[in-house]
C-alpha cells in the first residue's frame, strides 16, 4: 500500500476546509435540537485546531460526540448535518496508509454537508450537486493533494456515493 505523506499544516488546512463544509449543514441539526451543543462543538474544535490553538488530541472526543448526537437526533437531514460536524473533526487523522478509509476521512464533511442539504430540500438533487460544486471550488491546495495521495474512488450506488466519487474526480484535477 502506498504511504500518505502529509504535513501538520496540510492537516490544519484540510481540517479548516472540512469545518467550512459542516458548518454549512449545522442550521439543520440546530433547529431539531437547539440545545445540543457537540456538533457545533466538533466545527469549533477542528477551527481551533486549524488556527493552531487547539492540539489534535481532543479532536477525537469532540468528533465522537458529533457523530453520536447524529444518532440521537431522529431527522435524516439533521443527522446528516451532525455526522458532517463529527466527521470535520476526526478530518486530520488520516494515517501514513493509503486506504479508501483515509479518503472518507478527507472527503466525509462535505459529502455529509451536501447530503444535509439535499434531505432538507426534500431530496432535491440539483441542491445537492451545487453543494459539492461549493466544496470543490473551495478546496485549497494541500486538500486536492490529499486526496492524490488516496486510492480512487469508483462510483457506488448510493447518493453518499456519488458524492464523494464526484468530489474524489474533480479534487485530482488541476485547480
Amino acid at each position: 500500500m502506498p504511504e500518505v505523506t502529509i504535513s501538520e499544516e496540510d492537516r490544519r488546512l484540510l481540517g479548516l476546509w472540512a469545518a467550512d463544509r459542516a458548518e454549512r449543514a449545522l442550521p439543520l441539526f440546530e433547529a431539531r435540537a437547539p440545545s445540543d451543543p457537540r456538533p457545533r462543538e466538533a466545527i469549533d474544535g477542528i477551527r481551533a485546531y486549524g488556527r493552531g490553538d487547539l492540539r489534535k488530541g481532543p479532536l477525537r472526543s469532540l468528533a465522537l460526540a458529533a457523530l453520536a448526537a447524529a444518532r440521537e437526533v431522529g431527522d435524516p437531514a439533521a443527522t446528516a448535518a451532525a455526522r458532517a460536524a463529527g466527521y470535520s473533526a476526526a478530518a486530520p487523522y488520516i494515517h501514513a496508509l493509503s486506504t479508501p478509509h483515509q479518503a472518507k476521512h478527507a472527503l466525509a464533511p462535505a459529502m455529509y454537508a451536501a447530503h444535509a442539504r439535499e434531505l432538507a430540500a426534500g431530496g432535491d438533487t440539483g441542491v445537492g450537486d451545487d453543494e459539492i460544486r461549493r466544496a470543490i471550488a473551495h478546496a485549497p491546495p494541500a486538500v486536492r493533494g490529499i486526496v492524490r495521495q488516496m486510492p480512487a474512488f469508483s462510483p457506488g450506488r448510493s447518493r453518499l456515493d456519488a458524492f464523494r466519487h464526484a468530489l474524489d474526480a474533480a479534487l485530482r484535477l488541476a485547480p
